[in-house]
This record gives structure tokens, sequence and C-alpha cells, in this order.
């Protein structure tokens, strides 16, 4: 019954949503171009269970990626326990390797924690910052200072952050999804300057699609992500947007995943559980 009522509101409000930022963006939607490539990453969370499990899953990403004749990007995060291994495998591919998170000090006496240096010491590329299962209380309850941290300490490294925004179903349902990205852009983004901004990727996940089954429309996601650029052209300048990626994820699948590509300001996709099978996510690295 959730489900029923999240897709009924998802249909009235996407449609006020799209109007609503149709009429704020006031210029035409651009085409990807000058330094934005596809980027399509894999964010296989609590996953899988064994080492061998997370060998082949990654040997099988690299296969998927051989015969891709789009320029694009593709990445896998994964556990940290895993991320030398599948850094061995794909490197000299067309794979590049993520981490699913990472703390906020260099070193210390801080049990459990990964730094930065060890992450770059292993492989990593990418670093996936505020993802909305730590930003609402499944793992944590980061606050946006804290995620902000992240992405300042990510750059420093010289990694690139995957910074995850996006509205709770409640939010959604009070017609507040512009106003939570602009206030999550304004706050995780102090103090970053033009030149790091064009660093950064940019995963909009609406936080009622992430695991449900539900998917934003074609629509309604690029309406978002149109806000989104048209939030970095104000606060950064146009040039600056135009290099941005901006990933959409939410139960992103292979019978999906043309759609939301096709749309002008969706440039790539950050993929959950649909990552975690060979297959499924092969026909999503290999979209029409």
């Amino acid at each position: 019954k959730m489900l029923t009522k999240i897709a009924a509101s998802a249909a009235v409000l996407g449609a006020s949503l799209l109007a609503v930022d149709a009429s704020a963006i006031g210029a035409p939607l651009r085409l990807k171009g000058g330094d934005r490539r596809y980027h399509i990453a894999g964010n296989w969370k609590l996953n899988p269970a064994t080492l061998d499990e997370a060998k082949a899953l990654a040997t099988a990403v690299v296969k998927s990626t051989k015969d891709c004749k789009r320029d694009m990007e593709t990445t896998v995060c994964c556990p940290y326990p895993f991320l030398a291994a599948v850094a061995d495998i794909c490197k000299g591919t067309k794979v590049s390797v993520g981490a699913e998170d990472v703390f906020t000090e260099d070193k210390g006496a801080f049990t459990g924690g990964v730094s930065t240096s060890m992450l770059k010491s292993v492989g990593c590329k990418y670093v996936v910052v505020g993802h909305s299962e730590r930003r609402h209380g499944n793992i944590a309850s980061e606050s946006n200072e804290v995620i902000n941290l992240k992405v300042k300490k990510t750059l420093e490294a010289g990694l690139l952050p995957v910074l995850c925004i996006g509205e709770t179903k409640t939010e959604y349902e009070a017609g507040k999804c512009n106003d939570v990205c602009a206030e999550q852009l304004k706050a995780n983004l102090a103090g970053i300057s033009k030149e790091d901004m064009s660093k950064i990727v940019i995963a909009y996940e609406p936080v009622w699609a992430i695991g449900t089954g539900l998917v934003a429309t074609p629509e309604i996601a690029q309406a978002v992500h149109a806000y989104i650029r048209s939030w970095l052209a104000s606060n950064y300048d146009q040039a600056t947007a135009d290099k941005v990626v901006i990933q959409y994820g939410g139960s992103v699948a292979p019978d999906n995943v043309d759609k939301l590509m096709a749309c002008p300001d969706i440039d790539g996709a950050l993929v959950g559980g649909a990552s975690l099978v060979a297959d499924k996510f092969d026909k999503i690295i290999n979209f029409k």
C-alpha cells in the first residue's frame, strides 16, 4: 500500500515539479558535450558476501566494458575489504574503482575509520559521499557539515567525490524536492572552488526510489537534473555547470536506463541492486 501511495504521489507531484523547474530554468536544455561523458557507477553497498564473489563480479564488469564503443566511464564502488583486489582486476581497463565512504580524519584513534590516503594507496579514484543511507540513519545520520568535510578531504587527496543529494518521501510529497536539493548543494559544496567543482560528480538519488523498485520518470528526473545544473550555473557559472556530470540513482535497471540516459541533463547512473547482477549491469553499461 505504501509503494502504491508513493507511486501515486510521484505521478501527481511529478507534473507540478516538471512545470516548476521548466519555468525556473528559462533556457534551452543543453546536450551532453565538452568535458561531460556518460558515467555509470555500480554501488555494491554491503555486498557481495565473499572476496571470490567480488572478484568474479569485477571481472564481469571489465568484460562488459571491452566492447562498449561509447566514450564513457564505468566505476565499481565496493566495500573496503575488496578494494585492493578489485582495483587489481580493473587496472589497465576501462573500469575505475571507488569507495563507498571515507572518514573525516587522516589518521589517529578512530576505530573503523578509513582515510583518503588509504583509499588512494589501494587504487581508488572515486569516493561516494553523502549517500542517503548515511544521511538518513540506516547506518549513520551524517550532517551536511560532515558531508562537506568529506568532500573537501576527498578533493585534497586527489580523489574525486560522487556527492549524493536527494529528498525523502515526505519532502517529495510536500513538493520540496528543489528546496532540499538546493539546501544540500549549498551546504555540501561550501568553500568549493570552481576548479574543484568541475571535478565533482553529483548523483541525484530520490530517497523514495532507493531500493523500492520505484523510479522517477525520465521527465521528473530530467527536471531535477536541469534544476541542479541551473543551481550550479547560478552559484558558479555556466561553463562550470556544463562540465559537471550529474548521475541519476534510484532503482536504475535495464528496462528504464535507455530513456533515462536519453535525457540531456542526465549524464549517467549510480546503480545499486542491479550492479550486483552481472547481466543486468552489462545491459545498463551498454545502454542504447
